[in-house]
């Protein structure tokens, strides 16, 4: 019982710092400093910083690398860090504990697997590196990232997830693998069984932490770190993070670093929002003037529930044929399957529940469309945030009907977005859409100017 408080309190005031807000108790020197001010302090103590000029990223080329890893790295098309980047690179080849914020998209994924990779000892065939993530999506998408940087360095990395045969994890860890990323629920598993060995791991990383720390995986986390006996780094990567969450204990962080890029806006400023409020009878035909008026590289639907996701892609798929759909009721032989082609481009569209709206790298998704309005804040980010990602601009549409009106409200509020409104505002005035004929008028789709906005939910049944 002691414990649990003492997480609730420490955990609270963790999150308000890397939200940038002061604890009651906290100390100055405790204070989240400005990325700015943090880089010129680090240039300071540090007898070089290769982008000390201001307005000026930091190439790879000019960090110490070893020429193997950077060849990797320009294979793949880096050229220069982004701002989380090089933010916290430096902060991880030192070795420190971190808590990192940035906008989804941000490449956070990279930010850790670069250093990663370089603090890997081959020499050693044991686990030293574990990435903890709440989705086997996102399992996948770091093992993908580390074996294209490390592809010359030997190192062997490995994810473990459920739903995918334990006897071909365990065969595979026992050949020897020196980065694990794992859901914490099979890594627990193969922990039990004995094939887990964490007594070598100098480093570990909780990416999308703020769902790793929530009530469904927190006692999962804490006893999992708790296995952890011998010396090690910790990294919390979050796109966003809730004030009201009291998750971690100050047992598993030492003397973090705090960096924040997400300041007073919330949303990634790279996508513009639109939303459309309707009748719901509407918007079947409502999305099929959108889609065909919009100029849609890719676009990803999300819908609350998996029976929507079910109805809405049999009736799209009768005029479209570059589409899939996926939740959770899929096995993952085929959600990997489709997640490939929708990455590869050889699908247009995807349809989804929030399985698809955490963490993923589709990076040439142009628009996302919200079928239903989200459940809550910081899921709408985690959606839209699947296009508009590392600096491209993206677009957001959301159906909105008359029962989503005060989530609306608390979502423009919270996100600080700025909305544009196709068709009428229903946040101006007081007259709210009543009974309307189901029956669409025929026009031409446009956008309006106007401005105003937007609020949110979850689907459970996609964790």
């Amino acid at each position: 019982m002691f414990m649990a408080l003492d997480i609730s309190t420490t955990l609270k005031s963790i999150l308000n710092r890397i939200s940038g807000k002061e604890a009651r108790h906290h100390t100055p020197e405790k204070k989240i400093r400005p990325v700015e001010k943090r880089n010129r302090g680090e240039a300071e103590r540090k007898s070089k910083n290769p982008a000390e000029e201001k307005g000026r990223h930091t190439k790879f080329s000019e960090l110490d690398l070893p020429s193997h890893i950077l060849a990797s790295i320009e294979k793949v098309g880096y050229e220069k860090l982004t701002p989380i980047q090089e933010a916290t690179y430096s902060i991880i080849m030192a070795g420190r504990d971190l808590c990192a914020l940035a906008e989804t998209g941000s490449g956070k994924t990279a930010a850790c697997s670069i250093p990663l990779v370089q603090k890997i000892n081959i020499s050693k065939n044991t686990i030293q590196g574990l990435v903890i993530v709440p989705t086997r999506e996102l399992c996948l998408q770091y093992v993908d990232e580390i074996e294209k940087i490390g592809a010359g360095a030997g190192v062997v990395s490995f994810a473990v997830f459920g739903g995918f045969s334990k006897e071909i994890q365990t065969a595979k860890i026992n050949h020897g693998v020196h980065i694990l990323v794992a859901t914490p629920g099979r890594l627990i598993d193969l922990m039990y069984d004995g094939v887990i060995s964490l007594s070598n791991v100098t480093c570990v990383t909780l990416d999308e932490a703020d769902e790793l720390l929530q009530e469904g995986f927190l006692e999962d986390i804490e006893f999992i770190l708790s296995c952890i006996l011998n010396e090690h780094q910790t990294l919390l990567f979050a796109a966003t993070m809730d004030d009201d969450i009291s998750k971690l204990s100050h047992n598993y962080l030492h003397d973090p670093e705090y960096i924040s890029l997400i300041r007073e806006r919330v949303a990634p400023v790279s996508i513009e929002h639109y939303f459309n409020y309707l009748h719901p009878g509407r918007k079947e035909t409502e999305l099929a003037q959108y889609l065909a008026a919009e100029d849609i590289n890719q676009a990803i639907i999300f819908c609350n529930a998996r029976h929507k996701v079910d109805k809405l892609f049999r009736d799209m798929r009768k005029k479209h044929t570059a589409i899939e759909y996926i939740h959770a009721g899929l096995s993952q032989n085929k959600r990997s399957s489709i997640f490939r082609q929708f990455k590869t481009k050889k699908l247009r569209y995807l349809i989804a529940t929030d399985v698809a709206g955490r963490g993923l790298d589709f990076t040439n998704v142009s628009h996302v469309i919200n079928w239903d309005l989200p459940f809550d804040g910081a899921q709408y980010t985690h959606r839209t945030g699947r296009s508009g990602r590392m600096g491209k601009k993206g677009r957001a549409f959301t159906f909105v009907t008359r029962h989503d009106l005060p989530k609306l409200r608390e979502l423009i509020r919270t996100q600080k977005i700025t909305p544009r409104w196709v068709g009428k505002d229903p946040l101006k005035g007081t007259k709210t859409l009543s009974k309307e004929k189901t029956t669409p008028k025929k026009r031409a789709y446009r956008h309006s100017g106007k401005k105003k906005a937007g609020t949110i939910h979850r689907d459970k049944s996609t964790r």
